[in-house]
């Protein structure tokens, strides 16, 4: 049988409103008069209809999230940061994949919207003008995370993705590398262009003319390292340094290396990205530009609570710090 709220005031003998104001923590409520309505409750087993209360006080207390991979393990850590606030606040999570799909990107933000989610966050790594023009119609806030807006009109959690990876790519031309080579996942996708220019300034910056054989394009997948390394075999100037968009790509170029008998970091360097929990993992340790990912969750959900609660907010688009960790798959010079 569902007990409802009638079935608890009948029980206590109050009216259905004190009942609500029991549920919903509203001070305005006798201690004798709470005690027997928490007592009804318990034993008749009453649990409050979240979408009945939200439809009352036109809040559902729930929180929208669409990440591109919920198996990856970056966007697993920067969902833990957005749970973990989301709970501070007394928010319920709906977590859904994208799978990079920008249709599905679309629906799903129109899914979410009709289930009368608070707020929307968006991770996506990049948005164009078809979801800046749904977002501009949607009734409630929106926060991108670890997601690039060329205009800077959508609220947004980054660290600055183009400086992170041109000192990633100087630290290889300093240990003395000619043409780092690059692999990377879409580089017209979002962030990725943002790190493509950041390796295209530190080469220009270094005098060094851009070798187009020298970039590898790929899925967002660990097969892709190794196939990066499978095609700079066949090349005839093989590079002696790469730089990995990635952590979990780097891993399949550290693994294809020692496949064809390569020492890494001797034979050759390689630099990652994000300092996932694979960086220290793998063997050797791979040196990594240090993403604060359980931050950036963090603070975007704090950033769109902000919103959902009409709280003053002074900075609409956060740039969290980086640093580079050197390890074990890049040289000491």
């Amino acid at each position: 049988m569902n007990i409802t709220i009638y079935d608890v005031a009948r029980e206590a003998n109050v009216s259905m409103a004190t009942v609500s104001r029991v549920v919903n923590g509203n001070p305005n409520v006798k201690p004798t008069t709470r005690k027997k309505v928490l007592a009804t409750i318990e034993r008749l087993g009453y649990r409050p209809n979240a979408v009945a209360r939200g439809l009352a006080s036109k809040k559902t207390t729930t929180v929208g999230a669409i990440i591109p991979d919920i198996s990856n393990i970056f966007f697993s850590e920067l969902a833990r940061g957005i749970e973990d606030i989301a709970t501070m606040y007394k928010y319920n999570i709906i977590l859904s994949s994208s799978d990079q799909n920008k249709d599905k990107e679309l629906q799903l933000i129109n899914t979410m919207l009709e289930k009368q989610v608070d707020g929307i966050l968006f991770m996506g790594g990049s948005i164009d003008d078809d979801h800046i023009q749904q977002f501009k119609t949607s009734s409630v806030p929106v926060v991108l995370a670890a997601t690039h807006d060329p205009a800077d009109k959508i609220p947004s959690i980054n660290i600055d993705y183009e400086l992170a990876a041109y000192e990633a790519t100087t630290h290889l031309i300093e240990n003395g590398h000619k043409h780092p080579a690059l692999v990377a996942s879409n580089l017209d996708f979002g962030v990725n262009t943002l790190k493509y220019n950041g390796y295209l300034r530190a080469l220009k910056d270094a005098s060094i003319e851009l070798n187009e054989e020298f970039i590898y394009k790929g899925a967002y997948a660990y097969q892709t390292g190794l196939e990066a390394v499978e095609y700079f075999a066949n090349l005839d100037e093989k590079p002696t340094a790469i730089f990995v968009t990635y952590d979990e790509l780097a891993l399949g170029v550290i693994h294809g290396a020692q496949d064809r008998g390569l020492n890494v970091p001797n034979d050759l360097e390689v630099f990652g990205f994000d300092n996932t929990r694979l960086s220290t993992m793998v063997r050797p340790t791979l040196t990594t530009v240090v993403q604060p990912t359980y931050d950036i969750g963090a603070v975007a959900m704090r950033l769109l609570t902000k919103y959902m609660n009409k709280e003053e907010v002074e900075d609409n688009n956060v740039v969290l710090p980086h640093r580079l960790e050197l390890r074990n798959s890049t040289l000491e010079k």
